[in-house]
């Protein structure tokens, strides 16, 4: 395996598989997959927990040729599985085409974040699985297999959040829309006492919000609001909002950092993709090494979740670099945290410092689980896994489809085996 294959992106990971298979084509795909007894595939690593690990073979779908095709009715495009959003981003706006959101990075790839329902912010916008509308699946016996959203229904949705239990992503059909321009403006010094009660009000500012604290102090507490040109709410910007001040330079979401790697901010109008993530598509942004956490739950049970936040605030803080509060809409997913509900996700993005992160995170859980808390399937939790498997009401049935797929058990790992199909 390369050496920049050993471990995830954080450095928190280090995978156990010790073989790395780079097919160069879709055939040599299906003859590797058919040739072994178990197979993860490695994306961009971007994964904190060990969902993509293996002791078995890991998969390298970066040596496959790339693909981006646009429909005849420029509703849809077609793409690799392996290919990131930021490639992607740029091909749709040169079309004059764009997708309905991102997420804060843009470096990763499309089938790692719909396999996980990976997210931007909007109470409005789904997750990255939504716009998914069909999705073509190498499976264990090498067998291609095409599913739609318009053929296949229920069972198509079961396979979008397919948690890299059912085959390998070789592609996927994406819904698009025209492009659309995005302003972004930053409020500082926001009171984190004041979250609770304004957080529905802040979170329907804009297209896309985001609330970034340390759950303790007012200077490390802003307010992110992406505001699509369409919608001209922001075209002049009020000066105050729930006691927070508009900037008046650019900022980092972690207070005291340089912003050269954020997305443009200030009001400057720019294309969809170059204001929806946080970072530019150009760096590859940290704050060092760091771990990821996050939690969702019911939208209409935001406030409960923030004010039990706010009370263990004081424990938190001294390990986060910063947390990010957003909204997603729900969706049909099986397997996805926003499956039948709109959710408010809580992210934490914590210092390298796993034995201490692992102590604070059941307190984070124990005062969010009453509230129906499902954590993100790629961020590091202690939940336990009937705790997990309690809150996705269709798990039996995606259990029945990976019997179906994949009856040999090809793409299972120990993670799965824990936290989806307990044994």
């Amino acid at each position: 395996m390369n050496r920049e294959s050993k471990t995830n992106w954080a450095g928190n990971l280090a995978y156990g598989s010790t073989t790395l298979l780079q097919p160069g084509s879709i055939p040599e795909l299906q003859v590797m997959i058919r040739s072994e007894k178990r197979v993860k595939v490695l994306g961009t690593r971007h994964s904190f927990s060990a969902i993509a690990d293996t002791n078995a073979a890991h998969l390298s779908l970066d040596r496959l040729p790339p693909e981006i095709r646009i429909s005849p009715d420029r509703r849809s495009v077609t793409v690799s599985g392996h290919m990131t959003y930021a490639a992607l981003a740029r091909t749709l706006q040169r079309e004059g085409l764009a997708l309905h959101n991102l997420a804060s990075l843009p470096h990763i790839s499309v089938a790692g974040a719909v396999q996980t329902a990976t997210h931007g912010s909007g109470q409005r916008n789904g997750s990255l699985a939504v716009p998914v509308s069909g999705i073509e699946l190498v499976t264990g016996s090498g067998e291609i297999l095409r599913l739609s959203r318009a053929a296949d229904g229920d069972r198509f949705d079961g396979a979008v959040v397919g948690l890299g239990a059912l085959g390998v992503v070789a592609g996927l059909t994406l819904d698009v829309v025209p492009t659309y321009d995005v302003r972004q403006y930053v409020y500082l010094d926001l009171p984190p006492a004041n979250i609770p009660a304004e957080m529905e009000n802040l979170l329907d500012l804009a297209y896309s919000v985001s609330v970034f604290t340390d759950w303790v102090q007012p200077e490390k507490t802003m307010l992110w609001i992406k505001d699509r040109g369409s919608d001209g709410r922001f075209v002049d910007p009020p000066r105050e909002i729930a006691g927070a001040h508009l900037a008046k330079q650019e900022m980092h979401p972690i207070a005291g950092l340089p912003a050269e790697a954020c997305t443009s901010q200030l009001g400057r109008s720019g294309p969809w993709h170059e204001r929806l993530p946080h970072f530019r598509m150009d760096f590859q942004p940290s704050a060092g090494e760091e771990l990821q956490s996050e939690y969702f739950v019911p939208f209409e049970r935001a406030g409960e979740a923030l004010e039990a936040l706010l009370e263990i605030g004081e424990g938190i803080a001294p390990l986060l670099w910063v947390s990010e509060i957003r909204a997603v809409a729900a969706d049909a997913h099986w397997m996805s945290p926003f499956y039948g509900r709109d959710s408010l996700a809580v992210h934490f993005t914590w210092k390298p410092d796993w034995e201490a992160v692992r102590g604070v995170l059941p307190r984070i859980e124990a005062a969010l689980a009453p509230l129906g808390a499902r954590p993100h399937w790629g961020k590091l939790f202690t939940m336990a896994p009937d705790a997990v498997r309690e809150g996705y009401p269709r798990l039996a049935d995606f259990v029945r489809l990976r019997r179906e797929l994949d009856p040999e058990g090809k793409f299972r790992n120990a993670f799965l085996d824990c936290f989806v199909f307990e044994d």
